[in-house]
């Protein structure tokens, strides 16, 4: 009779830790779509750049600015030099 119920128990803990662990499957299948979604997310912000890239982004665009500046600059000393003659 013991032998039963050890038998019964047994069968009992290895159901349990079976759930248990098609639980923690679920669970980690969860977090793995929800990190490959996170993860397009951030690449699609832009946000996943290295602080190199971030340097290099902004030198550019500063390189960028400095030329406009310089359009400008030119396009109004053109012009006030044209109002003068």
């Amino acid at each position: 009779m013991h032998l039963g119920l050890d038998v019964d128990i047994h069968k009992m803990e290895a159901e349990k830790l079976r759930k248990g662990k098609n639980k923690a499957e679920e669970d980690l299948d969860s977090l793995k779509t929800y990190y490959k979604k996170l993860h397009l997310s951030i690449r699609t912000a832009g946000l996943g750049k290295t602080s190199e890239q971030w340097r290099q982004e902004i030198k550019e665009e500063k390189t960028k600015a400095d030329q406009w500046e310089k359009k400008f600059q030119d396009a109004q000393a053109r012009e006030t030099k044209s109002k003068f003659e």
